[in-house]
């Protein structure tokens, strides 16, 4: 495993150096990475952003917005919380989560957290949600990446974030505030946040101590692949296709909703979002309707 320090609190910057490392510039080892963020709304790749998102609320307290490379649901993320990136060279075709989650969860039970994972892509504790994970493919690398609520602002979580209505029928879910949980709030001592970092980092890491500097063409690179594929309009908030008919399903991958465009009983044209996960693009899925 090597460890790289991103050196940076923006979003944009920390996913396109994770995208970096992941479709360019392959290592020797898998890759570990263990940063934060500033005020930070995060979608998921198959996501409306506008409907995941309170806008107004973002603006006015200077939230930074970004889309994803992974599927999954919005999340908060600010420098209260920590987030953790693995990229892994391997071949696996499939989304699996286990073998990245358990070495956090191991991580946690070693600091005293009594850490669960729900089966699907969240941590809890106690029932209480403080980790959301993601993962997506690229080329033959598995990039896996999670969030840490550590000591997050959990109102503007709630007051930045919209509920879908669909999980409030599905599922019965009671409000965002009564299922999330600070880890901070469950540890047998209180550790600063710098120093949770090192602790969570010493059992990740599994003894190695090897780590990776950034050169200046790797930052050039990175601060352009930032621009183009997280910070741009279009990356963030994409277009909405015309509808006229709209279905919404939930299934083993998460919330599909199909947006159809029908003319005279033909669709004309599809569109799909959710927070599911999936191997295949949006617009193959949408293909296979239209």
């Amino acid at each position: 495993m090597i460890y790289i320090e991103t050196g940076s609190d923006n979003v944009y910057h920390n996913f396109g150096l994770e995208l970096y490392f992941a479709a360019e510039k392959k290592l020797d080892e898998p890759v570990l990475l263990f940063w934060r963020t500033t005020p930070t709304l995060m979608v998921g790749k198959y996501q409306n952003t506008l409907e995941e998102i309170n806008q107004s609320y973002a603006e006015q307290h200077g939230i930074q917005v970004v889309r994803r490379l992974s599927g999954g649901g919005a999340i908060y993320t600010d420098p209260g919380g920590w987030q953790f990136t693995f990229i892994d060279y391997n071949e696996d075709a499939q989304i699996t989560f286990t073998q990245y989650i358990a070495p956090v969860v191991d991580a946690l039970r070693a600091l005293g957290v009594p850490a669960e994972f729900n089966g699907r892509n969240d941590l809890v504790i106690g029932g209480r949600k403080f980790s959301g994970n993601a993962q997506y493919k690229q080329g033959g690398t598995t990039v896996h990446h999670g969030s840490l609520l550590f000591d997050t602002d959990i109102a503007q979580m709630v007051a930045s974030t919209t509920v879908d209505p669909y999980k409030i029928l599905s599922k019965s879910i009671k409000s965002v505030r009564d299922r999330v949980t600070n880890i901070s709030e469950h540890l047998p001592r209180k550790l600063p946040a710098e120093q949770f970092k090192a602790c969570m980092l010493r059992h990740l890491m599994r003894g190695s101590t090897q780590t990776y500097c950034l050169t200046p063409a790797d930052d050039a690179r990175i601060r352009a692949l930032a621009e183009e594929k997280f910070a741009a309009w279009d990356a963030v908030y994409g277009r909405n296709p015309r509808f006229n008919i709209e279905r919404t399903g939930h299934f083993a991958g998460g919330k599909f909703t199909f947006r159809l465009d029908v003319q005279r009983g033909v669709i004309c044209q599809a569109s799909v979002w959710g927070d599911f996960f999936s191997t295949l693009s949006a617009e193959t899925i949408a293909a296979a309707v239209t």
